[in-house]
């Protein structure tokens, strides 16, 4: 398993801190795809010690951990219990459409379905993919449609409030 590179984020996962670590080698190349750097096989191997090194400054920070991405195997297992001992949320960011009931388990959270640029997004309501809190089994989807209100105001000083079409949730 190589990674690219980590980042900080306040997106990925509705209502976390998240470091997210950037895994290479993704085998869905879905058309479209805004992470077209993953595709290749690049980076540093991800070793438990770089994992170790890379989450010590931000421990103290962040909620969770995410693997966005990328090609993983059984070694993402180990590194999702050193983020679960850390007392870490856990989250997977995948092209698939099933992971393993191993994977599963150390997860939190988990964003599963390729990007069909026709289907959108998760901020799509016509999206297929599908973003679960695996803890409470509720599907987040939701928390990522941006509520699009257009408020003016007329000569009068009164308020119009338009709502985008299918902004609602």
């Amino acid at each position: 398993m190589r990674c690219l590179g980590t980042s900080i984020s306040l997106q990925e996962v509705p209502g976390e801190i998240s470091l997210i670590f950037q895994i290479t080698n993704c085998p869905h190349r879905c058309p479209g795809c805004h992470s077209k750097e993953l595709w290749t096989n690049t980076g540093d191997e991800l070793t438990e010690n770089l994992y170790r090194s890379l989450l010590l400054p931000y421990e103290e920070f962040i909620s969770t951990v995410v693997f966005f991405g990328g090609e993983w195997d059984s070694e993402l297992i180990r590194f999702l219990q050193i983020a679960k001992e850390k007392k870490l949320k856990t989250c997977l960011f995948t092209g698939a459409d099933h992971v393993s009931d191993e994977i599963r388990h150390e997860l939190t959270f988990l964003k599963t379905g390729p990007y069909k640029e026709e289907l959108g997004g998760l901020d799509s309501l016509s999206t297929n993919q599908r973003f679960w809190d695996l803890e409470k089994n509720i599907l987040l989807n939701h928390a990522f449609i941006k509520n699009n209100i257009t408020q003016t105001h007329n000569t009068q000083g009164e308020m119009n409030v338009e709502t985008n079409e299918g902004a609602s949730c």
